[in-house]
């Protein structure tokens, strides 16, 4: 199960001059938009994090649906729980696949965005992005609409959010250490 894991996430690297490219961008745009706030004294996006989120976005969409020809896989909708675990490593590793591709999405949406930093505008963003893909695809034919893989991506909305809830913690929390020492090498 690991060699296909391994071996589709270096074929899906095919995929990141689009996410690049988006990312180019959304820097441009998000540049321009940033001075018009700026002007104004409104808060701006953090260029950082909505440019991560755009080429995640970009990426998604290139492994999930337009890498696929329209009409390769039509009418197939599976509605049954766990249907795709267990019958063999190559499904298996479509399983884990599904997770980990969904991993990035819920800690970039987290960071780039202050009310995704809740759990449940988190957990429905995932639910509803994993939704639209997989009836864009059973719509257009280019994949196979599967309530495991809605499953599954949501799962690992739920695991990027709580990477970033981590990450932002040991942030936080080093930061105050770090206050903490300063302000007490002041006192000395």
């Amino acid at each position: 199960m690991l060699k296909y894991i391994i071996s589709d996430m270096w074929a899906a690297l095919r995929y990141l001059p689009c996410g690049i490219i988006a990312g180019l961008f959304a820097v441009f745009i998000l540049s321009g938009i940033n001075r018009g706030r700026k002007k104004r004294g409104k808060a701006f996006a953090s260029l950082p994090a909505m440019t991560c989120l755009v080429m995640y976005v970009a990426v998604l969409l290139a492994i999930t649906y337009f890498s696929r020809e329209s009409g390769s896989r039509t009418g197939m909708m599976d509605l049954e729980l766990f249907s795709t675990w267990g019958i063999n490593d190559r499904n298996n590793a479509f399983v884990v696949e599904n997770v980990l591709l969904f991993i990035p999405y819920g800690f970039v949406l987290a960071w780039a965005n202050v009310r995704q930093r809740h759990f449940l505008n988190n957990f429905l963003t995932g639910a509803l992005t994993s939704l639209a893909i997989e009836t864009m695809q059973l719509v257009t034919g280019r994949g196979y609409f599967q309530i495991d893989d809605i499953l599954t991506n949501i799962l690992g909305t739920v695991l990027g959010f709580i990477c970033y809830c981590l990450g932002h913690g040991i942030c936080c929390l080093w930061r105050r250490m770090k206050g903490n020492r300063e302000t007490e090498s002041r006192k000395a």
